[in-house]
């Protein structure tokens, strides 16, 4: 584990994320143009998109991606699931509802760092965990939405039950059908669709096409790196403030997550690059698609609240500590 440590905080990429941190930790005016780290965004989710059609393009329809698949689709339902009946101990049923979804989906970022990681220690994993990126998106901001739901047809019943009350203000209700058009055109989670099966239908054409645009990857990934580190310093204060229940809350709950989805690869077989992509993505959470939804869906949450959490707390635990532990625990289960 000590040496896969140091081989992730000597790589380019971590060590920009570590000097974005601590610029914007002594109020530099270094800044990435909004716009410019908008295009890095896209450009990871449209590479690994596209490479993971062209591996599926290149193997097929394979049993090993089943089990992936399911595995994924699994934990998808499970997290969100078991968080917020951690979470509701505490939070407000909106505010628990709203970071189960934040904790059940996935960070994208997190996922193609996890890729480089991997291929720089010669660890061998299916581009078609690039489709169970794609799978896990979506399941936690459904099932964040139907408890939503829930928590509303029970405030609503017990408003009926006390006609003396006061009527209650509110807007015009969220259906189902609103917040899946909201996730699934969201343009990140889009993107990433399309780019898939673009890569699927181009097959080689497509990447002796796309060749030199894809070869940017790394270079791209280092520079949107060091804008997360920029925003992770920002956000420090807020993750802070967010009180010993939800800061260990963002750090024990991915751990448990990585826990149960090592334990499920093992069950279904899966191979070590698999698992440690499918333990990496179900450790993460979402800080791009799922808030953008999570907004619309569920307006009572506090977004600061979710988004704090998954950025500044989640996100820089996995990308500093989680990739070399989670890659140590694979390597001793599969060894």
């Amino acid at each position: 584990m000590d040496a896969s440590l140091f081989v992730t905080l000597i790589d380019p990429a971590i060590l920009l994320f570590f000097f974005g941190i601590l610029a914007g930790t002594l109020r530099s005016n270094l800044e990435i143009p909004p716009a410019i780290a908008k295009f890095c965004s896209l450009y990871l989710l449209l590479v690994i998109g596209f490479k993971g059609g062209l591996n599926l393009h290149e193997t097929g329809f394979t049993a090993a991606m089943g089990w992936a698949l399911l595995g994924a689709f699994i934990l998808a339902l499970a997290v969100p699931a078991w968080s917020f009946l951690v979470l509701r101990r505490r939070l407000s049923p909106f505010d628990a509802a709203a970071v189960a979804a934040t904790y059940g989906s996935v960070s994208a970022v997190t996922f193609i760092t996890a890729v480089s990681f991997a291929e720089q220690q010669g660890l061998d994993a299916g581009g078609y965990m690039a489709v169970a990126l794609v799978l896990m998106e979506s399941p936690a901001i459904i099932m964040a939405v139907l408890l939503a739901n829930l928590v509303r047809s029970r405030a609503a019943r017990e408003a009926a039950a006390a006609p003396l009350a006061a009527p209650q203000a509110g807007g015009a209700p969220l259906t189902m059908r609103g917040v899946l058009h909201e996730a699934f055109t969201d343009g990140a989670h889009l993107l990433l669709l399309g780019a898939v099966l673009i890569g699927y239908l181009t097959g080689d054409i497509g990447k002796k096409a796309m060749l030199p645009f894809t070869d940017l990857q790394k270079g791209i990934l280092a520079f949107f790196l060091l804008d997360m580190g920029l925003l992770v310093a920002r956000r420090a204060k807020d993750a802070l403030g967010q009180g010993a229940f939800l800061t260990a809350f963002g750090i024990l709950m991915p751990l448990f997550n990585a826990t149960v989805a090592l334990a499920l690869s093992k069950l279904l077989g899966l191979s070590a690059g698999d698992a440690f992509l499918l333990t990496v993505l179900t450790a993460s959470a979402s800080y791009i698609v799922v808030p953008a939804v999570v907004r619309y869906a569920i307006p009572e949450a506090n977004p600061s609240l979710y988004f704090t959490m998954s950025l500044a707390i989640t996100f820089p635990f996995n990308i500093i500590f989680g990739l070399p532990l989670y890659l140590w625990a694979v390597e001793r289960l599969w060894n």
